[in-house]
């Protein structure tokens, strides 16, 4: 095999939570341009037809399903219908997330409650009934967030909570799972990437960011779906229990 060989995912089957807009369209399609099949999972079933469209058009098999990754039960039937349509799960990426940007003096407990259940237990459920079904040389891929690492000037308690979160879920699913079931389990940590949550800040923000970036500038969503692609395949083969920040250089600033 080469060295490029190994960074393709040829007839792997890749699930995406997430997969109904932003950073989840393009890790779907950076699998399928990998040579992957590629679950679509997300709330917004009805817009997952577009994601569908664009790995059928890097010439791989595409299969929806709506999913709620909050609820066990649903991430449960998001691996089970891709085992009954591919019959295997190779890599999962735990990417569906939301965010909230309000103060802690303001923010009420049921709307920190749905961030965690989502970004942090959602991920928890989705690798769970994964790992029962992958075998040796799968990989997960949670994506976390450079607000799991540092602060970043907005009210986002619940949010940096939940990826800080994952962070430690992806050490630990790393250390039970490695030996024992041969998945690695890593973390990519974004900095800002065009995405349906950078839409709701506030004029000029992003634009003060860029000076704590190394790279002054917003970054490209292929560039962080190669990263996830790296993760998922064999080049990567001796990584697990790692969060990479794809940031931009904020997190040494």
């Amino acid at each position: 095999m080469s060295v490029l060989d190994k960074f393709r995912l040829t007839d792997r089957v890749v699930v995406v939570t997430g997969a109904s807009s932003g950073l989840g369209v393009a890790f779907a399609q950076a699998a399928a341009e990998a040579g992957a099949d590629v679950v679509l999972a997300a709330r917004r079933v009805d817009r997952l037809q577009d994601t569908a469209a664009l790995v059928e058009r890097a010439g791989r098999t595409a299969h929806t399903v709506a999913t709620d990754v909050a609820e066990p039960e649903q991430a449960q039937h998001m691996i089970d219908a891709a085992m009954e349509r591919f019959g295997r799960v190779d890599v999962l990426v735990n990417n569906a997330g939301i965010g909230t940007a309000v103060p802690a003096t303001r923010e009420a407990p049921d709307d920190f409650r749905r961030v965690i259940d989502i970004n942090l237990n959602g991920s928890y459920w989705a690798a769970q009934a994964a790992a029962k079904v992958m075998q040796p040389g799968s990989s997960i891929v949670n994506i976390s967030s450079v607000l799991g690492l540092t602060t970043a000037g907005l009210p986002q308690a619940a949010y940096a909570a939940s990826k800080a979160g994952v962070i430690g879920l992806t050490r630990d699913l790393a250390q039970q799972w490695g030996a024992r079931k041969g998945i690695r389990v890593n973390a990519i940590a974004p900095g800002f990437f065009k995405s349906e949550m950078t839409d709701t800040y506030k004029p000029g923000y992003l634009e003060s960011m860029q000076a704590r970036m190394v790279i002054p500038r917003m970054g490209d969503p292929e560039e962080l779906a190669a990263a996830v692609v790296w993760l998922a395949s064999d080049a990567a083969g001796y990584v697990t229990g790692q969060t990479i920040a794809v940031d931009g250089g904020i997190t040494i600033t």
